[in-house]
């Protein structure tokens, strides 16, 4: 299996904090938090899952669109990117 980033460690280290705000936001649930701090902490994570998302879509560009247009499989590869496109907006 091919990797579309060259490095995955620093992804791996944001979705480790990822995990660390939602047990966060469990917390708060639990000792009854106001609402509004909840909110914020889970658009944090929504913006960070965003960005996590965003990273993953630009190396599959930077490298695996490149590598296949570049071995000749431009209709595939184009293929492939649109269906990443897509499945990244519909996360807004």
């Amino acid at each position: 299996m091919r990797k579309c980033m060259e490095e995955t460690t620093g992804l791996q280290l944001r979705l480790k904090k990822v995990v660390g705000q939602l047990n966060g936001i469990q917390k708060m649930l639990a000792e009854d938090v106001p609402c509004e701090d909840v909110l914020t902490q889970l658009n944090a994570v929504n913006g960070a899952l965003h960005r996590i998302s965003f990273m993953i879509l630009d190396g599959h560009l930077r490298h695996c669109v490149r590598e296949g247009i570049e071995s000749g499989n431009a209709d595939e590869t184009i293929e492939s990117f649109a269906e990443a496109l897509e499945n990244f907006s519909k996360m807004a």
